[in-house]
């Protein structure tokens, strides 16, 4: 799975050509994925065993072992300590660049490893160039980057890496689990790097302490870390964003959705629809809603709104696909003060709303609605927000409207107007599903299996009326078009949607079936 794809060209037209390529398994230049094959699983690692000493003399090599450092630990801590030092007192009031600040500290640490490797031949065999870089790389990554968990982060397909105590559980998109005994040397140690990895993030003021427990935080390369104490030992949590900077066209490679279901969504997008994005845990939310906001008109204006930065709609896009102004808003955590009974400093989603809409923004996207904030999200989509979206934790397709309206009864609404309001605010809903076959020689699927159109009247039951747009269907897990929306007229007036592309195309355009692993 390449992190630089050819982005290929959508659907632009209501020709017969573009309808003949989708009845063929084409949309302008786009393909049908073929399923992916599951790489073949790496070797368990044995467990690192810890190094007698730090000093020149007497460090021993971990010969053997994969991406193990040929030294202990604790030299790397040593060098490191040495190297900041050194930069502190070459630019001690930080007015370097951090570009340049980071050129700088390569340059020293480069010469700091080089200075520690001499000794440490003269009474040992001299390490080899490929041992001095990656010690330098472990330096530089004590300094600037994950420490001593970046070896694991930097792993191919890593989505998670569990921390609890001394021993760590790397979870992979595409192979089992695997673990390690020991990343670290004590807990002591384990906390201290949250703490310094808060402080790299811009985000000392959250330290892990017993006044403060729980702690959440962004690493520098955008990882989202949540560590605590009040597990039996410390634990420590890293989200990695694999696919940060991929979009719509990846989605389609991978086999998240299908050319069909890309020009749906990239109409539904145009014509302004409220969208909510569901699905049960990992089954890739954040992904389809970030790639969605990508789509979003440049000459727009939005804010996005979210407890831990995950969306990065902020960012520059590629020059060819200029996005829209984005004011990216973040919650913010309490500093572990209680004041008149409320956490002091504390920022939740729904505090940031009034703000966020006071910027005239054309649309608002919240990247999970957990809570209370589920009312300022409704009530600006029916207000006005047209083209608003946000992610919803949903464990199966026909809860949706039962999570929603549960949310909405928390923060204090009547049942009835919870109902009235839901069907006023949202025009769509997207439901992807997870399937984790690792364990039985397969391999993690996320796909849309479900797309529902809610209605703008309440039916049967005083709830939302729904109408299944796409569903599984026959032995295909996948979403494949079974109703036609009631707004497909805006969809066509995009100039991006024909509905001759639904009714012509039963199979569903995913191609070849979904090759699951037979139980």
């Amino acid at each position: 799975m390449s992190d630089t794809q050819q982005r290929p060209d959508g659907p632009t037209a209501h020709g017969p050509a573009d309808i003949a390529g989708l009845l063929t398994g084409r949309i302008g230049t786009t393909r049908i994925p073929q399923p992916a094959t599951a790489p073949v699983p790496a070797p368990a690692l044995p467990a690192p065993t810890r190094p007698a000493a730090a000093s020149p003399g007497a460090v021993p090599k971990l010969a053997g072992l994969p991406g193990q450092l040929p030294v202990a630990w604790e030299v790397i801590e040593a060098l490191q300590a040495e190297v900041s030092a050194e930069l502190s007192a070459h630019d001690p009031s930080r007015l370097l660049e951090e570009d340049d600040r980071r050129a700088q500290a390569r340059s020293m640490v480069t010469k700091a490893v080089a200075k520690w490797s001499t000794k440490y031949s003269h009474g040992n065999s001299a390490l080899s160039p490929a041992e001095e870089h990656a010690i330098g790389a472990a330096v530089f990554d004590a300094m600037f980057r994950g420490g001593r968990l970046q070896g694991l982060l930097d792993e191919e397909g890593v989505e998670d890496v569990m921390v609890d105590g001394l021993r760590a559980h790397i979870e992979y998109y595409d192979r089992p689990r695997r673990s390690i005994d020991r990343v670290a040397d004590s807990h002591a140690e384990l906390i201290t790097w949250v703490n310094r990895m808060a402080g790299l993030s811009g985000h000392g003021e959250r330290a892990l302490t017993q006044a403060t427990p729980n702690v959440g935080f962004r690493m520098p390369d955008g990882s989202r870390v949540t560590a605590s104490l009040l597990t039996t030992r410390p634990s420590v949590v890293i989200r990695k964003h694999r696919i940060r900077q991929h979009g719509i066209d990846e989605l389609v490679q991978w086999g998240s959705i299908n050319p069909l279901l890309r020009a749906f969504l990239l109409a539904c997008v145009q014509a302004k629809l409220n969208i909510l994005v569901v699905g049960d845990m990992g089954a890739g939310k954040t992904s389809l809603l970030r790639a969605l906001g990508r789509e979003i008109p440049p000459g727009e204006r939005i804010a996005t709104l979210e407890s831990d930065r995950e969306l990065y709609l902020d960012e520059p896009g590629p020059p060819d696909k200029p996005g829209p102004l984005t004011f990216a808003f973040e919650a913010r955590q309490s500093n572990g003060e209680v004041r008149a009974g409320s956490a002091s400093g504390e920022v939740t989603i729904g505090d940031m709303f009034p703000t966020a809409l006071r910027y005239n923004v054309n649309r608002v996207i919240v990247g999970e609605v957990r809570s209370t904030e589920v009312l300022p999200m409704l009530q600006a989509m029916s207000a006005g927000g047209s083209g608003s979206m946000c992610t919803l934790h949903v464990r199966r397709p026909h809860a949706i409207i039962s999570r929603l309206v549960q949310l909405c009864t928390e923060a204090g609404m009547q049942t009835e107007a919870a109902n009235h309001l839901i069907a006023s605010a949202i025009d769509v809903v997207v439901y992807l599903t997870y399937l984790d076959e690792t364990a039985i020689g397969g391999r993690k699927h996320r796909f849309v299996s479900h797309i529902y159109e809610v209605h703008d009247v309440v039916g049967e039951g005083g709830r939302p009326t729904t109408s299944e747009l796409f569903a599984p269907h026959g032995g295909e897990p996948r979403a494949v078009y079974r109703n036609m929306p009631s707004y497909i007229d805006l969809l066509e007036r995009t100039g991006t949607f024909d509905r001759r592309w639904l009714t012509q195309n039963p199979e569903g355009a995913w191609g070849p079936p979904m090759k699951l692993v037979k139980r």
